[in-house]
């Protein structure tokens, strides 16, 4: 595995944090950077960092009037994956890779929020950066928006609500829809800062609720290590 690997993060909000990534970076021995869009910021140079973490947020990629950093981020994120960088999106962040590859974002059929069933495709099944993973397991979502897979992409999971729920590309590029980082801590953060999409639907799940599935973070949070090290090769 590669040591001392150089890792910036993108963050939209202060309430959604890397979780359960951040001990795993310290305990590797690697460097951490941040760009907060919701403060004034500046933009690393793509060369100086091997991987660049995209996290999640209640806006949309089409939300560039009200938030117009956007623009500049997909760029950032088209030149970090034209110069080879490892790139992980979670959740906006899979959106945002997606736009950046070409890929239509546009809202979905119904929102999912809460723990629901993951399932891996056949090429999610049989590769390596699922290794030893069920087929099907519970994770914990919060989105309204979609994407189409961006050209070249291996479609690695899908949902009862969400058909592209994850993909890679060229094996460096990870986009994922759903919340393996969340914690205890940043659950809580998440639902404080979000209880007004917590409308009455069957693919919405109130807020006790959600709190009462805390159970899954432990397995969760131990795949999302699992996916960390695979990149990390």
């Amino acid at each position: 595995m590669v040591s001392g690997i150089s890792i910036h993060t993108f963050m939209h909000v202060p309430f959604e944090r890397l979780g359960c990534i951040e001990p795993w970076i310290i305990e590797k021995g690697h460097s951490i950077t941040f760009t907060r869009f919701y403060e004034e910021y500046t933009l690393p140079n793509p060369d100086e960092i091997d991987w660049l973490i995209v996290m999640g947020g209640p806006m949309g990629v089409y939300d560039n009037v009200q938030y117009p950093w956007l623009n500049e981020e997909k760029e950032f994120i088209n030149q970090a994956i034209s110069k080879g960088k490892t790139v992980l999106g979670i959740c906006l962040g899979s959106q945002l890779i997606a736009s950046a590859l070409g890929a239509k974002v546009y809202p979905n059929k119904q929102k999912e929020i809460g723990w629901y069933n993951l399932n891996l495709t056949e090429q999610g099944r049989n590769h390596p950066l699922f290794i030893r993973f069920e087929t099907e397991f519970p994770v914990f979502h919060w989105h309204g928006d979609t994407f189409d897979l961006p050209a070249g992409s291996v479609h690695l999971a899908s949902s009862n609500v969400c058909r592209n729920q994850a993909f890679l590309f060229n094996d460096k590029v990870l986009g994922l829809q759903f919340h393996f980082e969340v914690t205890s801590e940043s659950l809580i953060e998440i639902i404080e800062n979000g209880r007004n999409e917590l409308m009455e639907s069957e693919t919405i799940q109130q807020a006790e609720q959600i709190r009462k599935q805390t159970g899954f973070i432990e397995t969760n949070n131990g795949k999302m290590f699992r996916i960390l090290d695979y990149l990390a090769r």
